[in-house]
């Protein structure tokens, strides 16, 4: 064998020692990469998109928890509003963005409910996201105009089925919570009413008190004014607990079972995001959701603050997603 063959067959095999040795190398780059990055984070402002308009709930407790979380990261928390599509047109900002910590996402239950609703989503609703806490919760009340003859729940829905298809309930559009969480109230209690949506809740909290509509499923804040004027009556909350606002309303679900429907706000990163920065964020969330001042703000707003792990608001998403796609399957809802 010369001399030339027997360096070429030198140099092979070097190359297959070194080439795999070479790749897991930079393989390790990534982790480590990764690490020193969430080490460090942050090091400049985050960008908290909500995918409403500026004034609503999801607003105002983004910019609450916005203004606690750049404080305790040291860096500053700018809310960018980008409405549209019922959320989607943030929500796809932010799953197309790169995976780093600093662009968020404040979502609300229309986030698990698009899916059902649209057919050609621009992203995976659940595959796209990382978890990292619920924010906050909000109790859904039934409330009907003071001059309805049902007293309860059981004389409403014994109205409703002698007089099917009369009773009517506004909400702020289709695939709303308002919405769904009727129609998953006529689908328990077997009963026909009909839907009539409106721009918002201004425009719902007055055709209830007209008497333009019979019904309204919405947070108890908002008909709390009209309750004490007496215009209103609750006739159930959404959760299977009583409210402390409202202790003399017993849960829907005493006389309809099963029915429960929660409002929320929560916190996602787009998938990919490092582990540690997820980790990081939930620490600095749930300890300024533990802070006086803001369960005080929350209150104020008529909502509950939770701050739970990334598995656990996971959990809440996915159960959303499958509990109203049967909901909207079932109504036949169509996006307005």
């Amino acid at each position: 064998m010369n001399s030339r063959l027997i360096l070429l067959m030198s140099l092979v095999a070097r190359k297959r020692l070194t080439l795999p040795t070479g790749l897991a190398l930079c393989a390790l780059c990534v982790p480590i990469a990764q690490a020193a990055t969430a080490e460090n984070y942050p090091t400049r402002p985050i960008r908290l998109v909500v995918p409403t308009g500026a004034g609503g709930i999801t607003d105002i407790l983004a910019r609450i928890v916005g203004q606690r979380l750049g404080e305790g990261l040291g860096q500053n928390v700018i809310v960018e509003n980008r409405p549209g599509a019922s959320g989607i047109v943030g929500s796809d900002s932010v799953a197309k963005s790169i995976p780093n910590g600093y662009t968020l996402l404040m979502v609300y239950p229309s986030h698990p409910v698009n899916p059902s609703l649209h057919a050609n989503m621009p992203y995976d609703t659940v595959k796209d996201f990382a978890p990292i806490t619920l924010v906050s919760a909000v109790t859904m009340a039934l409330i009907v105009n003071a001059a309805l003859p049902a007293k309860n729940l059981q004389e409403l829905i014994a109205m409703a089925k002698e007089n099917p298809g009369r009773l009517n309930y506004g909400s702020v559009g289709s695939g709303s919570l308002g919405h769904l969480g009727a129609e998953l109230f006529r689908s328990l209690a077997g009963v026909k009413i009909t839907h009539v949506p409106y721009k918002g809740t201004p425009q719902v909290t007055m055709a209830l008190l007209s008497g333009e509509i019979s019904i309204s499923f919405d947070p108890p804040i908002t008909a709390l004014p009209h309750l004490k004027t007496g215009k209103v009556r609750a006739l159930g909350v959404s959760t299977k607990t009583r409210l402390a606002a409202l202790p003399d309303v017993p849960p829907i679900a005493d006389v309809v079972p099963g029915y429960e429907v929660l409002g929320w706000n929560g916190i996602l990163a787009p998938a990919g995001t490092p582990q540690a920065i997820i980790e990081r964020l939930n620490a600095e969330i749930v300890k300024l959701l533990r802070m006086p001042a803001v369960i005080a703000l929350l209150a104020a707003q008529g909502v509950d603050p939770i701050g739970n792990t990334p598995r656990e608001f996971s959990a809440i998403i996915l159960a959303d997603v499958e509990k109203w796609a049967k909901v909207i399957k079932e109504a036949g809802i169509k996006p307005d």
